[in-house]
């Protein structure tokens, strides 16, 4: 089960922050195999902070892996206790001094940014197929944002073009990667 989720995960990557552009750098990643899934299991939140913190010891500790999805397929549907789950880890990470060096990018698949109406198709940028944490070097985004051109118009590109496909077309696209 968990090889498909990746497998997933993958083809989310691929089809939908790859093809729809919503990460200028994530392709580079993905040629370079330097990514790193981990799926979750358990339910415990204490345990998920703990895979949290074993991920970023592990991102540490290995100059190969660029950065981790940890991807929990089976818990977190509820938008609202997944929010509470990466105040947590974001807290936890600065408690141990990682502020400056890894940064946390949320993705689930009810993300709602907050002053965004539910059927909003630009809260399509960071809806995923499952709730996700994900972590990367803080110096890996500073050097690509540096050879990157109006790296701040991302975000304001990324909803342009996820409203001008629409609701529908985001959310085809999604359900797609599921079917892997």
């Amino acid at each position: 089960m968990e090889d498909k989720i990746i497998a997933q995960t993958k083809e989310w990557i691929q089809s939908v922050v790859i093809g729809c552009n919503f990460c200028p750098f994530a392709a580079k990643a993905v040629l370079r195999d330097s990514i790193r899934y981990v799926v979750v299991n358990e339910p415990d939140l204490e345990l998920n902070l703990h895979t949290f913190m074993d991920e970023i010891h592990f991102l540490d500790a290995s100059e190969t892996v660029e950065t981790t999805f940890i991807i929990f397929a089976d818990h977190y549907a509820d938008f609202e206790e997944y929010l509470h789950l990466v105040s947590l880890a974001e807290d936890l990470a600065a408690e141990h001094e990682y502020d400056g060096v890894y940064q946390i990018a949320s993705f689930h698949p009810e993300y709602c940014f907050a002053d965004a109406k539910a059927d909003d198709p630009a809260n399509f940028t960071n809806r995923s197929i499952f709730p996700m944490i994900h972590l990367l070097r803080e110096d890996s985004i500073t050097a690509a944002i540096e050879h990157y051109p109006d790296a701040e118009g991302i975000p304001d590109r990324n909803i342009a073009f996820s409203r001008e496909k629409g609701l529908q077309y985001m959310k085809q696209l999604r359900a797609a990667c599921l079917a892997v």
